[in-house]
């Protein structure tokens, strides 16, 4: 009796193994790499074709991805997000002194917009990954273009390195922000 016991388990176990190493050949991990950065979730690879999730292209592009339901359809919007720095004197800039206070303002030039919106929000992450919120405004966008202006903003860049200025927008019917686009500050000793 407990030879049976442990021929069967020995069968199921062998049965078990070889699904195991089929299931992994016939799909492989493969790591993804786009302008240099590597996704977090690795695609799969499977019959000659590699795979991603349309969650994770979006995100990289900055782009919109809406699910529907009713239809098992997912649509991607790629709205074009301009965005220009103005200090106080109306000049742009790009890069600053480490240790500089600067009062400048943000325009971002939305066009191509083909889903609607709630509200907007413009940021600057420092070189450490912290935000500060530059401006938020409940807004309800509904047409394809569109032009938005932060307030002035005193803004001290304490630190060397790479400063981020991110645009973002929630859709209509979402309350997660979904990033669009952003512009790097760099902060360099003088």
């Amino acid at each position: 009796m407990k030879f049976r016991k442990l021929l069967f388990l020995l069968l199921v176990m062998s049965l078990w193994g070889g699904t195991m190493m089929f299931a992994d050949s016939a799909a492989q991990k493969v790591r993804v790499i786009v302008n240099g950065s590597e996704l977090d979730d690795a695609g799969m690879f499977m019959d000659g074709k590699s795979f991603i999730t349309v969650r994770q292209i979006a995100n990289t592009l900055q782009a919109l991805v809406v699910w529907d339901e009713g239809s098992k359809k997912v649509t991607v919007y790629k709205p074009n997000v301009h965005m220009f720095l103005f200090q106080q004197d109306n000049t742009i800039f790009g890069n600053v002194v480490k240790g500089n206070r600067i009062t400048f303002k943000v325009f971002a030039q939305i066009d191509n917009l083909l889903t609607s919106g709630t509200a907007v929000k413009v940021s600057i992450f420092d070189p450490s990954g912290t935000e500060k919120v530059i401006q938020s405004e409940n807004k309800s966008i509904d047409k394809d273009n569109f032009w938005y202006r932060t307030e002035d903003l005193a803004y001290s860049f304490d630190a060397a390195g790479k400063y981020t200025i991110r645009f973002f927008m929630k859709m209509t019917g979402d309350d997660e922000w979904k990033l669009l686009s952003e512009k790097t500050i760099t902060a360099k000793s003088s």
